[in-house]
This record gives C-alpha cells, structure tokens and sequence, in this order.
C-alpha cells in the first residue's frame, strides 16, 4: 500500500485530525490513536449509538490502531516520548499552548526525532491574534466567510448542511503531512504542519473574494445559483427540482435549442454572452422554469442527457446509498466488522489509485483496545503493564 512505511502517532480528536488521519490509515500509514484514559475521543459520545458504541466515531477511525495514555503523568510522559522516538508524523489538533504545556511541543519533540513530522490543526492557527480562540467547525465557517454566502436570496446566513470547515481541515493537514514528507525524503529535515481550520475555509471560497477584491462589495446569498456562470443552478420543473449547468456558451446554445426549443435566445442580446447571463439570471431562470413546468423532472432529465447538458437529480442519501454506480462501481460505502457493533458500513476513500490504493482492513478500535501490545512492543512485561494500568497512566 502507498503509504504502509509510514508510523502515525494520532492525538486528535472529533472531526478535522481523525478524517487526516483516516485518509492516511486507509492507503496504509499505521496509525496508532492515543485518547485519555477516562472517556477518550469526544467523538465516543456523539450518535447515532449501536451496542453503546458510537458509530460516528467508527466510521472516523476505521484502520487505526488505539490505546489510552495519561500524558500529565511522568510515566505517561516516557512512553510518549518513546513512541515519538520511532514515529514519522505526530498529529495533534488542540488548542494552540496545549502540547507544548505537556511538554510536547515541536521544538521539544525534533530534539527526540528530527525527522518528525509534526502536524497541528487548530480553528486559527498556531500564530496570530487568534491563535488562542477555540475552534469548531461551524466557528470556522462564520469566521471563514462560507455562511454569509451560504442560503437562499434574502433569508438568515447559512451553515453547510455537513462539517465541512473540519473536512476541508483534515484535507488540508493531509496534502500538508504529504508535502512534508516529501520535502524530509529530499532533505532529511522534519517540520511542523500548521494548518488552521478557517484558513482552509477562506482558501475554499475561491472566486468570492476575487469578486469582492474587485468590487469591495460583500456577495450576497445567491441560492443555488453560482455567481460567475449561467445558466447554473436548481430549476423547478412540474414534480420537483433538478440542477441544470451550462458551463460554457456553446452548452448554452445546445440548451437553447435543443432544450428548450428557442434558438432564439442565443441572440436575444440579454443572453448572448456569459456575462450577460449572469446579469441577467432571473430572467432566464424564469423562462427556463416556466417552459418546464408542465414538464416532469425525469422528462427534463431525459432532454438534457440526450443533448448532453450537464444535469442532475438532487439526490437524498436513500438515492445515493441505492446507486449502483456509488456503491459499486465507486466503492463509496464499505462493510467493516466492528468488535462490538456487529457489520458496519463506513464512508469509502474518494482516492483511486491505479497502484499501492485502499484496503479497510480494520474496524476502529475499542478504547484502550491495543494498549498492551503497543507497550509490550516497547519492552514493557505483562506485570508492569498492569502496574500502569493501576496508577491510570494507560
């Protein structure tokens, strides 16, 4: 697998660090997950429950190894120090203070191992007037800009319907971890990660603030519409709503007139060009709808693909989870036997590599499920095992 000589020592939590290191546990990095000794990762505690484990918690840290340690310890310390010592990344996203109050922070830790790959993911960053703030994901998508642009022409701003602050996150801390990789292969030299969760909001809003830079005028919630491109967007027909996306001028035309049956429009000088379409949107969205609203959405459906206008359904999950072409084909859902839960389907890899892909090859672990092989590994014998066990240092 690509990335199975790779030792990942992972101190997050909840959503951003798990999903970063999920998607390297998958192409193969061992990847050991270290959780406190009383409840471990929050994420535990969120549902949806099977057998009293957590399933939302599962389907995040599939393919990972788990123990518990207490790193306020001076014993917990020690053994941390010792797994820092053979590791190549360490990925941790607490507050900014917090490692380094434990003794644990990256100009510490490359003393122990240059080498290392010190990850941090946090909602500001490790730097910066911020720096100290906590993070959450729907912090980091009011702060990063994405619900002011989020929602429907004159209604409240917006969270996005999942935790995309903390995915685009743990995405970001992934190609980060890569790059950092790559560069110590060339150099030799380790070095420390940072990545912000509203940093990589900001970065995701892309042309928003190409069109504030040139206007300074705040874009407003435009719906399902996409500011730079028309016609592209939800479109009512007779039984409910379909997305229809005319990326270019030569697809727009195929609408026109193999569609909708106005050629006409092609040269109506309110539509002649892009530009002219998105300025004038709400007209054409109108005359768009109204000649499809005697029209079924399949019937619609079945126009545009035969012109071959890019369109779609909007799909619910039951849709998605029935599609063969996901499940199958697309390998977006796999079966995994958890310990307790039983059969489990967890979220697939969206990376497809011709070589050195995938595997699912273990459910997530039970709290402190590999803690006594991880500390025989490290030279520890059954009795004092059990001594660490005793003073709750694992």
């Amino acid at each position: 697998m690509a990335l199975s000589n790779l030792k990942i020592i992972d101190c997050s939590r909840v959503v951003s660090g798990p999903y970063a290191t999920m998607i390297l546990a998958d192409f193969g990095a061992h990847v050991l997950k270290v959780e406190t000794i009383d409840h471990g990762d929050d994420a535990r505690s969120y549902g949806p429950y099977r057998e009293g484990e957590s399933l939302y918690f599962a389907n995040l840290n599939r393919n990972k190894h788990g123990m518990t340690l207490n790193l306020k310890s001076d014993e917990g310390k020690d053994i941390f120090l010792k797994l820092i010592e053979e590791c190549d990344v360490l990925v941790e996203n607490y507050r900014p203070g917090v490692m380094k109050s434990l003794g644990f922070d990256y100009e510490t830790l490359s003393q122990i191992n240059p080498r290392l790959i010190y990850a941090s993911l946090s909602g500001f960053g490790q730097e910066g007037p911020y720096a100290y703030k906590p993070g959450y994901d729907i912090i980091a998508q009011a702060m990063g800009g994405l619900m002011s642009l989020t929602g429907q022409e004159d209604n409240p701003p917006t969270r996005a319907g999942n935790a995309i602050g903390d995915v685009l996150g743990g995405l970001n801390l992934t190609i980060g971890i890569l790059a950092a990789l790559n560069h110590r292969h060339n150099t030799g030299e380790g070095q420390h990660v940072d990545v912000a969760l509203v940093d990589s909001v900001i970065s995701s809003l892309e042309n928003a603030f190409t069109r504030y830079h040139e206007s300074q005028e705040n874009p407003a919630r435009i719906g399902n519409r996409y500011a730079a491109i028309s016609p592209y967007d939800s479109f009512r027909a007779k039984d409910g709503y379909l997305i229809i996306a005319c990326g270019n001028h030569e697809l727009f035309k195929i609408l026109a007139t193999e569609v909708l049956n106005k050629p006409e429009l092609i040269n109506d000088d309110r539509f002649s060009d892009n530009q002219k379409r998105v300025d004038n949107q709400h007209i054409l969205k109108e005359i768009i709808e109204t000649h499809f609203k005697d029209t079924s959405s399949d019937e619609v459906m079945r126009l545009c693909e035969n012109a071959k206008i890019p369109c779609s359904r909007i799909n619910t999950l039951e849709d998605i989870v029935n599609d063969q072409h996901f499940v199958k084909a697309r390998e977006m859902f796999v079966d995994l036997e958890h310990p307790v839960i039983g059969k489990m389907k967890v979220n697939g890899n969206p990376i497809k590599l011709s070589k050195g892909g995938v595997q699912f090859k273990k459910a997530a672990p039970l709290l402190s499920q590999d803690t006594n092989q991880v500390l025989a590994d490290l030279g520890f014998n059954e009795t004092e095992i059990q001594e660490l066990k005793n003073k709750k240092v694992v």
